[in-house]
């Protein structure tokens, strides 16, 4: 009988620090304040003043999408129960946030 592998575990940010900082010769201080800069930068261009989107080149496109309000609704069918029509709540507008992988991240996965 084969012997069923653990499931490998995602890197921890204390993981992914040290491996930079070993593959860059940076001490892992300079790493980590390279990526508090990126957090910061990602914020400020989805923030209320920013452009709404950053693209990080070959990985990944972060888009803020606004969601206007929805009213709500009397007698609309239940899409869980055919026949039966129900009330729907209304809702608030709101942000999301998309995330999208560029090809080179999508190469990197095969």
């Amino acid at each position: 009988m084969a012997k069923e592998s653990a499931p490998k575990k995602p890197l921890t940010k204390t993981e992914l620090l040290a491996n930079i900082a070993a593959v860059t010769e940076l001490p892992k201080t300079q790493v980590a304040a390279v990526l508090d800069a990126l957090a910061a930068e990602i914020e400020k261009s989805l923030g209320n003043k920013g452009a709404g989107a950053i693209t990080i080149p070959g990985l990944v496109k972060i888009e803020k999408k606004k969601v206007p309000a929805r009213k709500a609704e009397k007698g609309v069918p239940n899409p869980f129960k055919p026949g039966e029509l129900m009330d729907r709540p209304a809702k608030p507008a709101c942000s999301k946030v998309k995330v999208r992988a560029l090809k080179m991240l999508k190469d990197m996965a095969k």
